[in-house]
């Protein structure tokens, strides 16, 4: 019977400790020129600080993208609006001072750093470009916040991520409707995709003919891609088809396209769970959130947010929480929400400034 008391005493305490993580996340308030950092304690969100952020006092600059350096020292913020180019900031996380910023291209948004390079890829979406401009990927390094190089790929860009590993970078072009492979180490464009379910791609590689054929006769393609993100494998990738409400799973090494999963109207965001088990896709449109089981490609859930407008989404590293940034409508405060993986329901919401955006996950503590 002793033996039963204890046992059971150890189980409750092991629980107990395993909910007990403090989970911190940034978020984005593009509106509102602040970054704010949330605390989740398992139950509640808490908005631990607004860190205004950007130089110009009475310009919205507007802070769009947002990553932790993988030691999680340092936290690095695209601002959009420059005169006429945006920036790439430092700041250094705990204090969240500014530490640096480097100019880069028209509309800097999303951005990931390499495990192998220890550079960051920043795409310049450039939204004021009109719908024929190809635009690039910036790299930088982060150490001494210098430009080093810029790499073209498509009209409007969007969704920088790369590979586990660091040595590919992936994203897409919203008005080309295609994927493109940066090799992370050479900085050259080997790849391009169409993401468009089973329609004839060229597996070959990188065309510059073609890419200025495009934009000379370019139309609007219907798919209108605005996110991609890799399998922790690194043998898929998961690519978010805005305008025709799918996303396709693709074959990294067969470059093609292996499943579609129908989603509701405007997915915009996604991420894959550390486990593998679940992609999780913000629906802009809908104003919700699905939870798609990878094994059977069957969405498991599908959560209503709190208000409209649902942008990003990152999951924790223990694949348990997914928090999502909800953008809301005019004066309405943004939110990060917070969604239980595990019961697939909403826990926790945290009010934050006006439009909600970029969102990255910074650490675990016990």
């Amino acid at each position: 019977m002793k033996r039963l008391f204890l046992l059971v005493l150890i189980i409750i305490i092991g629980v107990s400790g395993l909910s007990a993580k403090d989970y911190y996340i940034y978020c984005t308030a593009e509106s509102e020129d602040e970054v704010a950092l949330i605390r989740f304690d398992g139950k509640i969100a808490h908005v631990e600080k607004r860190i205004p952020v950007g130089v110009w006092p009475v310009e919205i600059e507007g802070p769009h993208g947002i990553t932790v350096s993988p030691d999680g020292n340092y936290w690095y913020l695209s601002m959009a609006h420059g005169i006429p180019f945006g920036y790439l900031y430092k700041y250094k996380t705990g204090t969240d001072e500014m530490v640096d910023r480097v100019e880069l291209g028209l509309f800097p948004a999303t951005m990931q750093i390499s495990n192998a390079t220890g550079l960051i890829y920043v795409v310049n979406f450039n939204l004021h470009g009109g719908h024929d401009e190809i635009s690039t990927v910036s790299i930088v390094d982060p150490d001494e916040m210098i430009e080093i190089d810029r790499v073209e790929t498509g009209i409007m860009p969007h969704g920088s991520r790369l590979l586990n590993n660091g040595l590919k970078h992936y994203s897409v072009a919203m008005m080309s409707g295609k994927l493109y492979e940066i090799d992370a180490m050479t900085m050259e464009l080997k790849r391009t995709l169409s993401t468009a379910p089973n329609k004839m791609n060229d597996h070959s590689g990188h065309n510059m003919k073609q890419m200025k054929m495009d934009k000379m006769d370019h139309k609007m393609p219907p798919e209108k891609p605005t996110w991609v993100y890799p399998h922790p494998n690194d043998k898929l990738l998961y690519v978010v088809n805005n305008g025709t409400d799918n996303v396709v799973e693709i074959d990294v090494k067969k470059w093609s396209i292996l499943r579609t999963f129908k989603t509701d109207k405007g997915p915009y965001n996604c991420e894959v769970s550390r486990d593998g088990k679940y992609l999780v896709v913000t629906y802009k449109g809908a104003a919700k959130t699905g939870v798609w089981d990878l094994k059977t490609g069957k969405e498991i859930a599908k959560l209503k947010n709190s208000r409209k407008v649902t942008h990003g989404v990152v999951i924790s590293p223990d694949s348990r929480f997914a928090f999502v940034s909800v953008e809301g409508v005019g004066k309405q405060p943004g939110a990060v929400e917070v969604i239980d993986l595990q019961n697939l329901e909403i826990v926790a919401i945290a009010e934050i400034g006006k439009q909600a955006g970029g969102i990255t996950f910074w650490k675990m503590t016990d």
